[in-house]
């Protein structure tokens, strides 16, 4: 491009009057289409050194002037060593690095003091039947959050940061090494302020300088109603507070289901096991079984055999986010009579006779009933 002034503005889509901070905002969202990481296309890349290009110039008060003159800052400033910035600038992944995080190397410049802070999880128990429903939950929590007493700066009250005597507020220091290829100026965080290019001469004595301290706090959670075993709950802006009374990140709330005496669930579907006696299911009758919201009649129809499943549909856990309820399933288990008298081993005698049954010979007590009996003769 030797002879030719580019057109900074242009490449950003800004006018020549536009603000720093909408040179800045202009800048942001072109990195962020542009960069490798996001969009692989070698047109694109190039258009993203074109714009970083141009960000750096423009956010340069000197090299804008010279802009704004007609003039070109970079046609003599770095000759063809592809650097156009000079030596100890790290390139276009520094510049992007800078605004939205990342690990290309290098000195990154100052950063700001404050930070996001981190989420935090917490697990609660709860029983089958607030699961199932919902509930309203006060739980106590511990996090850390903004400090009350310098309000998340860090500084003792009436005390403000100052600049870094060690970098001079620019967050990096630089020192020349030399190489085989001759001296090389390379960047670090500054040790003195951690990379911020501030230092709080009087630390608030509450946080010790962090902006954040370590409180408990009751919050109330909303669970749905459906929600299963291990679900977890997203509590915006509940989590940690972070350094320098940064925005607070997410809180999760992981639920357990406690064991029920009576029911299993399987997803919105319940189920259980319901003991008939013998004479009752060979009879039938009508029981009632006590659910989790309610009492359901549950018909045992004549002559029902041991494993039967009777479902009851709708009876079972609401759909989480939805209207619809699963199924109950009652699996019924018929109960033989583990010790009879006379009178009702006679009963039986004759219930077996009557229905031609073969229990022994001769229908002696020694048959096959008699032994039946004798084998559950300990209960």
């Amino acid at each position: 491009m030797a002879g030719t002034v580019r057109n900074y503005y242009g490449l950003l889509n800004v006018s020549s009057d536009a603000t720093a901070e909408e040179i800045k905002r202009a800048y942001r969202k072109l990195a962020r289409e542009l960069h490798p990481d996001v969009n692989p296309d070698p047109e694109a890349q190039n258009r993203f050194k074109e714009v970083t290009t141009a960000y750096e110039v423009l956010s340069d008060p000197e090299k804008r002037r010279i802009v704004d003159l007609g003039g070109d800052p970079l046609a003599t400033a770095g000759g063809g060593n592809g650097n156009p910035f000079g030596a100890g600038f790290g390139g276009f992944g520094d510049i992007f690095e800078t605004f939205f995080g990342g690990a290309t190397g290098g000195a990154r410049g100052p950063r700001s003091r404050v930070r996001q802070g981190a989420d935090a999880l917490l697990r609660i128990e709860l029983s089958m039947a607030e699961m199932a429903f919902g509930v309203q939950k006060d739980i106590a929590v511990e996090t850390a959050v903004t400090c009350q007493t310098c309000q998340g700066d860090g500084c003792a009250p009436g005390t403000r940061p100052r600049t870094c005597d060690t970098c001079g507020g620019r967050g990096e220091v630089q020192s020349m090494q030399r190489s085989l290829l001759g001296p090389v100026m390379t960047s670090r965080p500054c040790p003195t302020c951690g990379g911020t290019g501030q230092q709080i001469p009087s630390p608030c004595l509450n946080c010790t300088g962090e902006g954040r301290v370590r409180a408990r706090r009751t919050i109330s959670v909303d669970v749905p109603g459906g929600i299963e075993d291990g679900m977890r709950i997203r509590m915006t802006g509940q989590g940690e507070v972070g350094p320098g009374g940064g925005p607070a990140g997410d809180l999760y709330i992981e639920v357990t289901e406690q064991p029920h005496e009576t029911f299993t669930r399987e997803g919105s579907d319940l189920h259980c096991t319901l003991a008939v006696p013998m004479t009752a299911a060979a009879l039938g009758t009508e029981l009632t079984l006590t659910t989790l919201d309610a009492e359901e009649r549950v018909e045992i129809k004549p002559g029902t055999q041991s494993g039967a499943v009777i479902t009851l549909r709708g009876k079972g856990v609401p759909r989480l986010r939805s209207a619809n309820r699963g199924d109950l399933h009652v699996h019924v288990e018929v109960r033989t009579p583990t010790r009879l008298d006379e009178a009702q081993e006679k009963l039986l005698r004759e219930l077996a006779e009557l229905r031609n049954e073969d229990i022994g010979v001769g229908g002696s007590r020694g048959g096959l009933f008699s032994k039946v009996r004798d084998a559950f003769g300990t209960r």
